[in-house]
């Protein structure tokens, strides 16, 4: 009489082969979630950016009676003595010394007049999201 104790050289083989599978399986669900990961942080990091810059300046030009002082195509400075600056080489915005956004690829500046009101015009480019032209009225 044959005794059965033990597994065979043929289930071992399958249980490896089912072991690789699942593993295989697994790994590629994970891929996936990463690389989804990944994609989601880099569309949510300019809007945060974004988010930073239009709340600082949106702030700004909610005083009352603020005008602009002088301005250019990277710099713009209120009579209340706050600049806000574009710097090229390291890609940020400053209020006056302080950097409030980064990864900017463009921020241009313009001061006009809008339907008799005051407005500046702020065309701005964060990342890989497209560029954003953005009118704030000010408050006389």
């Amino acid at each position: 009489m044959r005794s059965e104790k033990g597994i065979t050289l043929i289930s071992l083989t399958v249980y490896i082969i089912v072991m690789l599978i699942v593993v295989a399986v697994v790994s590629m669900i994970s891929m996936f979630f990463y690389k989804n990961t990944n994609a989601l942080s880099n569309t949510i990091n300019p809007l945060t950016e974004y988010t930073k810059f239009n709340h600082y300046f949106s702030d700004e030009v909610n005083h009352a009676n603020l005008k602009v002082l002088e301005w250019g195509e990277d710099y713009l400075v209120f009579d209340n003595n706050i600049q806000y600056t574009y710097v090229a080489e390291n890609k940020g915005i400053y209020r006056n010394n302080v950097k409030i956004c980064k990864d900017v690829e463009k921020c241009i500046f313009e001061s006009k007049i809008k339907n008799g009101k005051n407005v500046v015009a702020v065309t701005i480019k964060i990342g890989t999201a497209e560029e954003r032209n953005v009118d704030y009225t000010l408050k006389d």
